[in-house]
């Protein structure tokens, strides 16, 4: 057995047959491929959706979205490294290029092919690493509140701008500074609610025991926030890499049906600094605004925003 199975058995959280008093009544399949237990649901028969989530969130993200689309397609949700049901190995990095690695492992493992990408927070910036190695299998790539990174040449410019203004990104690089970054995540059992309302949901009807257990269960202790403290801290180092892409692979890509949904209130990942980007990445893919609806946009609108995925997928 690969040797990061072994080390990181003791930090596998979720159990199988946890349903969240039956929100999450999907069953738990689990690759070795990515030299760990990655934990990932796989529903339906048909074309496959690959759905990523981001920070501090699992899969658990897309459940409505499971719901709606799985009796027409097949639809495969991972949990990333240090996320959701997913284990956490302790020696392992966990900077973007290590999750698309993973990714990267998990798609070959499975030999998904035509694929379309929904992609959420960094689920953007990992899927797209995904489609750059491998654009030849991506059919169509969605975006709700994702970043879609594909050498544009005012990438850079515009994640500073959005950093100065953004509360996350503010208080990561605060926190970071004054050294309460790993201390303030290493909590997130405790804290989760503060999180994902810093990082932004507009409905706050959203707020049940049951749904902030969903998305604190695997945060029970310190050694578990490896993943969320990990993609934090890197955007406070400059670590992240994104992936390098070609002209002809990017023109590849560009080509692709593409579909932005952005939910406006969202002010983590704004949507004046994003939404050009996609525009430039894709330019004659699709944006669907949100209005009202912030950065856990498949929280604040899952109904709307399965119904345009589902027309997508139909006419494109």
């Amino acid at each position: 057995m690969n040797k990061h199975i072994n080390s990181s058995l003791q930090t596998f959280s979720i159990p199988d047959g946890e349903t969240f008093d039956g929100t999450w009544p999907f069953k738990a399949n689990y690759s070795e491929a990515p030299g760990f237990r990655m934990h990932y649901i796989d529903e339906g028969e048909g074309e496959v959706i690959l759905a990523l989530h981001g920070e501090p969130t699992w899969g658990y993200l897309f459940r409505h979205l499971i719901g709606a689309l799985s009796p027409k397609y097949r639809v495969i949700v991972p949990d990333h490294m240090g996320f959701g049901k997913s284990e956490t190995p302790q020696e392992r990095k966990y900077l973007l290029q290590d999750h698309i690695d993973n990714l990267e492992q998990l798609v070959l493992d499975l030999d998904l092919r035509d694929i379309t990408l929904v992609m959420h927070d960094f689920g953007g910036p990992m899927g797209m690493g995904l489609a750059i190695r491998h654009p030849d299998r991506i059919k169509r790539i969605i975006s709700t509140n994702g970043p879609t990174p594909l050498g544009q040449a005012g990438l850079g410019d515009a994640l500073m701008k959005n950093g100065a203004t953004s509360p996350w990104f503010s208080w990561i690089f605060k926190a970071f500074k004054q050294g309460t970054l790993e201390q303030v995540l290493g909590q997130l059992d405790y804290n989760m609610l503060s999180t994902l309302k810093l990082n932004g949901f507009e409905n706050n009807n959203l707020i049940t025991p049951t749904w902030l257990y969903a998305y604190s269960a695997h945060f029970k202790s310190p050694e578990y926030t490896l993943g969320a403290i990990g993609w934090a801290k890197g955007f406070a180092e400059g670590t992240h890499k994104f992936e390098a892409v070609n002209t002809a692979t990017a023109e590849k890509l560009s080509k692709k049906p593409a579909l932005a949904i952005w939910g406006m209130a969202d002010q983590t990942l704004q949507a004046a600094h994003f939404l050009p980007l996609f525009r430039e990445a894709f330019p004659e893919g699709r944006i669907h605004r949100l209005p009202e609806v912030g950065h856990y946009s498949l929280e604040d609108a899952p109904e709307e925003i399965a119904i345009q995925i589902e027309a997508f997928l139909e006419k494109s």
